[in-house]
């Protein structure tokens, strides 16, 4: 999958694509039907979305919200078949276009699109002031196809991604994984930690989940794709996602210890799978007792993960 981080001057190569347009945190279920309406036999499949999320841009002092970093909709998206990824800087520039200049500059002219879905609660340019009728409109004008798409919804419920953080933070993980069409993953790359595990029998590779929506703190049954490296491949594992109380207070993070796995991760990129949450983060008296809860802790993980195969 090719990634194109600009507008102006969109390369020849990229150009041309039917493209589904929005933010696709997650890619959920419905994210995943506006890409199916993108395909075309004649046409690449590509994808217009924004970094930083334009909430980030408008609102900074946030919460963090989003159920995925760049990386890991970047892996998500080339898993579909998407070819052209059209990642755009959403800055003062782009925030400041009308829907019309929108369609005109950035759509027709500087990506060159010919076909463009969007869902149906879509909307566009400064002030959000253009709507999936007006991109129709402008797209008969300007010399490209729009299809919209409908809400996809199971039943009475519509597949969001408020409705799959509302269960990433209750703690489950397998009703948001039916709602993503696939399991909740963190991506990263693995840094250096305080290396408490590697001396209580448990070496974990520790990542960041700065930015991201923290699902419910706690112990998890986890499924590991190692992406890079000599080790890449996938393995079982159990994590603790959260502040690690027993150390004292410490910013969140998700720690995951790899089964019969040896062997160095450092720098190397991680997509953790959140498959069941066992537990809440606990405090323990001793080291001893923390241990035994970890060996019931991993021993209750293997059995999770081995009724998936």
């Amino acid at each position: 999958m090719r990634i194109v981080r600009h507008w102006h001057a969109t390369p020849a190569e990229a150009q041309g694509t039917s493209v589904a347009i929005g933010n696709f945190d997650g890619v959920h279920r419905g994210h995943q039907r506006v890409i199916d309406l993108a395909r075309r036999p004649d046409m690449p499949l590509g994808l217009v979305t924004f970094e930083p999320h334009p909430r980030e841009y408008f609102a900074p002092d946030t919460a963090p919200f989003r159920l995925m970093n760049p990386e890991a909709r970047a892996n998500r998206l080339a898993r579909l078949g998407v070819k052209v990824l059209h990642e755009l800087p959403f800055d003062a520039t782009l925030a400041g276009l009308s829907a019309e200049n929108f369609a005109r500059e950035v759509l027709a002219e500087g990506l060159g699109v010919r076909h463009v879905v969007v869902g149906a609660d879509f909307c566009f340019g400064k002030g959000r002031r253009g709507t999936a009728s007006d991109l129709i409109a402008l797209g008969a004008e300007l010399g490209f196809e729009v299809t919209i798409a409908p809400l996809l919804a199971d039943g009475d419920r519509v597949f969001s991604s408020t409705a799959i953080r509302t269960a990433l933070t209750e703690g489950r993980p397998r009703d948001a994984a039916a709602m993503l069409g696939h399991w909740h993953r963190i991506e990263g790359a693995v840094l250096h930690g305080e290396k408490r595990g590697r001396d209580l029998g448990y070496p974990t590779a520790n990542m960041s989940i700065k930015g991201l929506h923290p699902p419910r703190f706690g112990v998890y049954a986890v499924q590991v794709d190692i992406l890079s490296g000599p080790h890449a491949g996938r393995l079982g594992g159990v994590a603790s996602l959260g502040v690690r109380p027993m150390f004292g207070e410490n910013a969140p993070n998700l720690e995951t210890f790899l089964f019969d796995f040896t062997g160095d991760l450092y720098g190397t990129h991680l997509s953790v799978a959140l498959i069941e949450h066992l537990r809440d983060e606990m405090r323990f008296d001793t080291l001893e007792a923390l241990i035994e809860q970890m060996d019931a802790d991993s021993a209750r993980a293997r059995d999770i993960l081995g009724a998936l195969d």
